[in-house]
């Protein structure tokens, strides 16, 4: 596949096949524009409506300092069997050396069959920026304030709805 002549330089990340991970694919991009890994499964799961499971991927990873790797769910599955990722994006920290799971909910109204092979997710490989909290007795004034969950409303047709 050609690389995306857009994206940076490609972040070198060890990964290491767990022995129920022969003969999978290991993740890759789907086209030289994408933006995630397709990651597959390394079992079988049938999620029921409302269940959750933590997916094998078969292997396991050593990203580099300084980076995450953020598990995506896959458009398709959520669109078409409102299977999806309850944590979005779940975070995989560059010290962790266990395998590889995807934590996957079936909000949808069916049985949903996982085989062995199937793409689950996507893996985005992302910089970390470093935080350092301050405390300090009040905070810059800015238009919102202290609003909080919806109170920016919803625009429809030009007009704000609060």
């Amino acid at each position: 596949m050609p690389s995306n002549p857009l994206a940076s330089p490609p972040v070198e990340v060890g990964i290491k096949r767990l022995p129920h991970g022969d003969g999978l694919p290991l993740p890759a991009y789907a086209t030289s524009g994408a933006a995630g890994l397709d990651v597959v499964a390394a079992e079988d799961v049938v999620l029921v409506p409302g269940g959750r499971h933590a997916v094998a991927t078969g292997f396991a990873v050593a990203i580099p300092h300084g980076y995450e790797i953020q598990a995506r769910p896959r458009s398709g599955l959520a669109l078409k069997h409102g299977v999806t990722l309850p944590n979005t994006p779940g975070t995989i920290d560059s010290d962790y050396r266990g395998e590889l799971k995807i934590i996957m909910i079936n909000l949808g109204s069916a049985d949903f069959a996982i085989r062995r092979g199937d793409r689950i997710a996507q893996l985005v490989v992302a910089p970390v920026q470093s935080a350092l909290f301050v405390e300090v007795e009040a905070l810059d004034e800015t238009v919102r304030g202290d609003g909080g969950f919806g109170s920016t409303g919803i625009a429809t047709g030009g007009v704000r709805m609060a």
